[in-house]
């Protein structure tokens, strides 16, 4: 494993899992990353050996059917798979970072014996509703509302750009339930099958076409007292620290699919010849591959560092705001660079580069733009002094 410049040694967990996801990433997703991006089915096969792998209850006690893994060991599989197909990271990442997470670090024990089971050995995927059409980061423009009636509350509104939102099972919504506050939100746990829970469109996307992106309606549709996540009026501050965990996950997606167009550049550029020798023997190409080395290995140790921070317990807010702005933005050199090295042939579909170039679009924008990590990371630093 490489060197991360940490003052620890790899552990046997981590070279395990490491090669556990590689292995997987090259025998199962390689020879079907085109049919899925292709196609825009979900990949269910996929999911099912993600499962067996119990790569979708990465993190979380075996008590629940998790793996018990680490957070690093996390960032590790998810850098793997990722340099072979990041939608499926995507699939990965969103499960076990969005509404498993939610439940897992808010709910009940009642609730987490009821939900955990099911959503982390991949039986039931799991969606996290935030976002809407008026609103993402601005969660104070939010409009879907959920109104206490009797022992229930009624739940209006809708949401979009919903990871799983047509194959998951279960869904952690937020809701306005106190509208003369700013963050009068509230976090609430629905399936798919409560009368008025509807989903719509399936979204035809640029890129990350295997991950299933949808949006949810709720017409007064009836969710159980039971159900709330946490106090009410809480569920903004719960949607900030799983956002938070959540950006380390999309930091190794982005460092995955850069190393992905890297090695992919590489393979490229000493088969290639031109002039009568390779690629990899001119400066211009030596020096694009040495800057995507240099910045993607910073990358991988902003994302492996906030990841440490978490398991220790610590505030990681800034850090994973820090990995996930510069790991997102170094996958969009990454993946532009890999197109232009690869000249014409970065441009065919026959080629990984050109599906990296599509979906590392995604990791500028999801978990929070880049303009909005520039915030956190401002807003931590003013606050310091």
């Amino acid at each position: 494993m490489e060197e991360t410049g940490f003052n620890f040694q790899p552990t046997e967990s981590m070279l395990m899992i490491q090669q556990l996801a590689r292995d997987f990433a090259e025998k199962e997703l390689r020879p079907r990353v085109m049919k899925y991006d292709e196609s825009q089915e979900f990949p269910f096969e996929i999911s099912a050996k993600l499962a067996e792998l119990g790569f979708l209850g990465a993190t979380f006690p075996e008590e629940y059917n998790g793996a018990g893994l680490s957070v690093l060991d996390f960032t590790i599989l998810v850098e793997e798979i990722s340099k072979v197909d990041p939608s499926v990271g995507l699939i990965v990442c969103a499960h076990n970072g969005l509404c498993t997470s939610h439940i897992f670090n808010f709910g009940s024990e009642e609730q987490k014996k009821k939900y955990l089971p099911d959503l982390c050995s991949g039986k039931k995927l799991g969606g996290w509703g935030l976002t809407e059409s008026s609103s993402g980061s601005d969660a104070g423009g939010m409009k879907t509302t959920a109104v206490k009636e009797g022992n229930d509350w009624v739940m209006n509104g809708g949401k979009t750009f919903i990871t799983h939102g047509s194959v998951g099972a279960t869904f952690v919504v937020l809701a306005v339930t106190d509208k003369s506050k700013r963050h009068g939100v509230s976090a609430f746990i629905l399936e798919k099958g409560m009368p008025g829970f509807s989903v719509g469109k399936k979204e035809n996307k640029l890129g990350m076409r295997a991950s299933d992106t949808a949006s949810l309606s709720f017409d007064s549709v009836r969710v159980p007292g039971g159900n709330l996540i946490g106090k009410e009026g809480d569920g903004f501050k719960q949607a900030l620290q799983i956002l938070d965990g959540g950006r380390i996950g999309i930091a190794a997606l982005s460092v995955g699919l850069a190393q992905g167009a890297l090695d992919a550049s590489v393979k490229y550029a000493k088969d290639r010849h031109q002039f009568g020798k390779p690629l990899s023997d001119f400066q211009a190409i030596q020096f694009k591959l040495a800057d995507m080395a240099m910045e993607i290995e910073a990358a991988r140790l902003l994302t492996r560092k906030a990841a440490l921070l978490k398991m220790q317990g610590e505030n990681y807010t800034l850090e994973a705001a820090q990995a996930k702005y510069f790991a997102s933005e170094v996958a969009t050199r990454a993946a532009n660079e890999a197109v232009q090295i690869h000249g014409g042939y970065g441009f065919i579909k026959e080629y990984p580069v050109e599906k990296f170039y599509r979906d590392v679009k995604l990791l500028t924008i999801g978990e929070g733009t880049s303009e909005v990590q520039k915030m956190v990371i401002a807003r931590a630093l003013i606050n310091e002094q």
